[in-house]
């Protein structure tokens, strides 16, 4: 089907556009062919509507004929004259059989001469305007492959987007399992039941970072359910020394965030506030909604004077790479040290899982 059929209001407009297009054909006609102002309309009318339809059929033969499919000009010029010629002659052939039928029906018209002149008419204007239809459908064709190039370009970003995501998602389990499983070992020797313990919690931990990971977005709320279940497996190990703060303003947990985003930064943050003090720290999460922006800070205790490790800013790499590839404006990640604390700050649209802006 052609597509102007699938609007219409564009259909009415063409309608009317070649109707209008009728009227000058009429006074022409008049001018070669003395007659009736009425009969002259309701000739010239009808027909032109017809052939606006007629027409349409370029659609398919300029589909036939691409000007960039590799087939040389002259070619493509003579399919058009060709398809131009007939849909003259349909157009004439069927302007006579109409003008003998509005003789018979007035009364009165046009003798044989009268009638050959204007189906003479008919077959000259037909081949230009046939032209013409063919070059605005080339146009068409033209916008539609520019539209489709410009879909697909959209298509392979978001495709490599996700592709990007999923990637990113894939480094942070092996990155923790690495560091949990190191925990594992030093315990089995110096603390069997609490390397029991920790097995079971880093299975559990698993389990829900399999599900939550396999999805495009979580629920601030589910994020921090895994950052508990990840700090109850880092309090095996550090005891009383790791202390856990959460702050969580009204609406914030019903927003959505990237699963897995808070975990390398409460990771980073045991191991920088916690890991290295002796006396241990607290790890605060605070989160509140801030009109439509959801602000997250992660806040760690800091010893300065302990060497830096290499490889310690992977975590906030990932974190920031996605929310790059999360695709939000208004997403970023700002992490500075003040005083004896380290602080990072995330900031991301305050979205409800249903996509709408979060309750307040």
């Amino acid at each position: 089907m052609h597509p102007l059929f699938g609007h219409r209001v564009r259909v009415a407009l063409y309608v009317l556009a070649w109707l209008l297009a009728g009227l000058p054909l009429a006074l022409f006609v008049t001018a070669l062919v003395p007659q009736a102002t009425s009969r002259a309309n309701l000739f010239a009318l009808p027909l032109t509507l017809l052939y606006g339809f007629i027409v349409l059929s370029a659609l398919w033969v300029c589909r036939a004929n691409p000007l960039t499919g590799g087939r040389p000009l002259p070619a493509v010029v003579l399919s058009q004259l060709g398809a131009a010629l007939q849909a003259s002659a349909v157009w004439g052939v069927t302007g006579a059989v109409w003008a003998l039928a509005l003789n018979w029906l007035v009364g009165r018209g046009p003798d044989r001469a009268g009638i050959f002149t204007e189906v003479a008419v008919l077959f000259a204007a037909g081949i230009p305007l046939y032209v013409l239809s063919a070059v605005v459908h080339y146009l068409f064709l033209a916008f539609e492959a520019s539209h489709a190039a410009q879909r697909r370009v959209l298509e392979t970003e978001v495709s490599a987007r996700e592709a990007e995501l999923r990637a990113l998602r894939a480094q942070l389990n092996p990155h923790f399992l690495f560091n949990s499983l190191n925990s594992i070992a030093s315990l089995v020797g110096s603390d069997p039941e609490g390397a029991r313990r920790m097995c079971e919690r880093l299975g559990d931990f698993l389990r829900r970072t399999l599900a939550l990971g396999a999805r495009d977005a979580v629920t601030l709320g589910e994020e921090l359910e895994l950052v508990d279940r990840y700090l109850a497996i880092e309090q095996v190990r550090f005891g009383a020394r790791l202390a856990f703060d959460r702050r969580i303003g009204p609406g914030a947990l019903e927003c959505v965030v990237p699963p897995l985003l808070l975990q390398p930064l409460v990771e980073n943050a045991v191991k920088h506030g916690v890991a290295d003090r002796v006396e241990g720290g607290t790890i605060v999460v605070e989160a509140n909604r801030d009109a439509d922006l959801l602000r997250i800070l992660v806040e760690n205790p800091l010893d300065e004077e302990a060497p830096s490790r290499r490889g310690s800013g992977l975590g906030l790499e990932n974190v920031r790479r996605r929310l790059d590839a999360y695709g939000a404006q208004e997403a970023r990640l700002e992490a500075r040290r003040d005083g004896g604390m380290f602080r990072v700050s995330l900031t991301l649209p305050a979205l409800a899982a249903n996509g709408e802006a979060g309750r307040g």
